[in-house]
């Protein structure tokens, strides 16, 4: 953590998650991507919000509801700076810094769904400690060859590698700002990959959830059950 931050990295507007942004899960996704309701592969970024009420800081604890399986990711994300509050939609927004994170979600069946209640639920994004200066993990394109690391209890479970992005960040920051206005403080995630099978991997009460790249912290969450009324 940086010596000079006095908390832990905290949003200070919207969060957008990103699906369907890696390889291996969009393959997995084509043959369905064609039939009803949509018919055809999306052809802009798929877009989700975490709300305030998921953020977890770095170190914290992440109650997981009764019953309810539940997944772990690693990803990263963009956060938006720049000289106005309001960055125009069409322009080139500029990147403050870039923050490891842990998009937690209630296992589900289909991206063809709204996936508020999946990934909203409280606390359900763990945050890493601080948001690294762009410039010093070498630009947007730096970012192109990170590898994120997810650990279960010390034992590695997945590995995602940035070049397996369908948008780089670079592209996906320029196709979302098209269509949308993004402010100061927003931060816009790259996407989170998944197993072989389709999913990611789960996690129980008692977990200790990890996630490093080269240049960052790690950040590092402890699962416990959801304490009932």
């Amino acid at each position: 953590m940086d010596p000079t931050r006095a908390t832990p990295f905290r949003p200070t507007g919207t969060v957008y998650g990103t699906l369907l942004n890696f390889r291996r899960e969009h393959a997995l996704w084509a043959a369905r991507m064609v039939q009803p309701p949509y018919q055809a592969p999306p052809r802009a970024p798929v877009l989700y919000v975490k709300t305030a009420n998921t953020f977890t800081p770095a170190g914290g604890a992440i109650a997981l509801p009764d019953g309810a399986p539940v997944e772990v990711a690693a990803s990263l994300g963009l956060v938006l700076g720049g000289p106005d509050d309001l960055l125009p939609t069409g322009g080139t927004p500029g990147v403050a810094g870039v923050v490891l994170l842990n998009d937690v979600s209630a296992a589900h069946e289909s991206y063809f769904r709204p996936p508020v209640k999946t990934r909203c639920v409280d606390g359900f994004l763990g945050l890493g400690p601080d948001c690294v200066p762009l410039a010093r993990l070498g630009g947007l394109a730096g970012l192109h060859g990170l590898r994120l690391q997810l650990t279960l209890n010390g034992v590695p479970q997945h590995t995602t590698v940035l070049s397996d992005l369908v948008r780089d960040a670079a592209t996906l920051l320029a196709e979302v700002n098209a269509f949308m206005g993004l402010r100061s403080g927003d931060m816009l995630m790259l996407g989170t990959d998944c197993l072989d099978d389709g999913s990611r991997p789960r996690v129980q009460p008692g977990d200790v959830v990890a996630i490093s790249a080269e240049g960052f912290a790690p950040a590092v969450h402890r699962f416990v059950a959801e304490a009932l009324p």
